[in-house]
C-alpha cells in the first residue's frame, strides 16, 4: 500500500481569517491615506494666506510710521508728539494713506492699493489692526506700533501676521 499524501491547501476556517485579517490591513492603509489626501490643500490656502498677509505688510511698512514724522523717518518724531489714539481707518483708498495709523480699521476682501480685486483670492477677508506696543519690544508705549494683518481664508479660520514699527 502507497503511503497517503497530505493534503495540500487552505481550509474554509484559515480562509476567512484571511480575509478578515486583508481587510483589517486595508481599512488602516485607505483611512491613512484619505486623511492625507483631505489635509492636501492646507498648504495651499496656508501659503496663499502668507503672500496675501505679506503684501498688506509691505504696503504699510512703507509709509510713515506717524502724520508728524518726516520723510524717511529722521529725525526720529519726539514721544510726546506721537499719538496713539490710533482711530479708524481712513477715508477714501489706500492709495491716499500716508502713514500706518490710516490703515487701522480695515476690514475687506483682498484689493490692490488702487481698489482693483485680487481675483486669485476670491473669498478671502483681510483686516488690519494698528495699535501702539512700544512696551512690548522695551521702548516707550508710542515708541513702536504693533501691525496686525489678519488673514481668513474661505472656509477656514483667522490667520494673523503681527510686525512692530518703531519710530526712528
Amino acid at each position: 500500500m502507497k503511503p497517503a499524501h497530505k493534503q495540500r491547501g487552505m481550509t474554509l476556517v484559515e480562509m476567512v481569517i484571511s480575509i478578515v485579517l486583508i481587510s483589517i490591513a486595508m481599512t488602516a492603509v485607505l483611512t491613512a491615506f484619505s486623511t492625507s489626501m483631505g489635509r492636501s490643500s492646507d498648504p495651499l490656502w496656508k501659503n496663499k494666506s502668507l503672500k496675501l498677509a505679506q503684501l498688506y505688510l509691505d504696503e504699510i511698512l512703507s509709509k510713515k510710521y506717524d502724520v508728524s514724522t518726516p520723510l524717511g523717518g529722521v529725525p526720529a518724531t519726539p514721544v510726546g508728539a506721537v499719538s496713539c489714539n490710533v482711530s479708524g481707518p481712513k477715508a477714501g483708498s489706500r492709495a491716499s494713506y500716508n502713514n500706518v495709523d490710516d490703515y487701522n480699521g480695515i476690514n475687506e476682501k483682498p484689493q490692490f492699493v488702487t481698489g482693483a480685486a485680487l481675483g486669485a483670492y476670491d473669498g478671502y477677508n483681510v483686516k488690519v489692526s494698528v495699535v501702539c506696543a512700544g512696551d512690548d519690544v522695551g521702548l516707550a508705549t508710542n515708541n513702536a506700533k504693533r501691525i496686525t494683518v489678519t488673514v481668513t481664508p474661505p472656509g477656514q479660520s483667522p490667520m494673523p501676521f503681527s510686525v512692530y514699527r518703531s519710530n526712528f
